[in-house]
């Protein structure tokens, strides 16, 4: 939900959504009420602020609608139980587990809809390589 001028990490994956609700790629801009934040706990003041206002739906991952229209899926890897992935540059515990997170993504991918998935985590430098492996191997099914 940061864009550049709030983010304290600079970290591009925590901007992706706000990036398309303000038009931000060259795209007309989605409105917040198409739009749905899944299982976001570890969020910033600037962020808690900018969600108070907004008519962006919120939910977990047990809980995510399934699209009846086209939608693009963001998945930040850092949504699951850091205990699951070794690694992460910002690790938050209490997350869904990887089973959790992966079945919700197929359950979405199965219904045609999804016409763009972005996968996005910082890892630390010369950590996860397996890791990532096996989480796309999970989100694919």
């Amino acid at each position: 939900m940061h864009t550049p001028e709030t983010s304290t990490s600079g970290y591009l994956g925590g901007m992706a959504l706000r990036f398309v609700l303000d038009g931000e790629l060259g795209t007309a801009p989605v409105r917040e009420r198409d739009a749905t934040l899944v299982d976001a706990r570890d969020l910033d003041p600037a962020e808690v602020e900018y969600l108070a206002g907004a008519e962006i739906r919120r939910c977990g991952v047990t809980e995510v609608p399934l699209p009846d229209s086209p939608v693009v899926l963001h998945v930040d890897v850092d949504v699951i139980d850091a205990s699951e992935v070794p690694g992460l540059l910002f690790p938050v515990p209490g997350g869904p587990s990887v089973k959790t997170v992966a079945d919700a993504v197929r359950r979405i991918v199965a219904t045609g809809q999804v016409v763009a998935l972005h996968v996005a985590c910082p890892w630390k430098p010369g950590v996860g390589s397996e890791t990532r492996t096996r989480l796309l191997a999970e989100f694919a099914g």
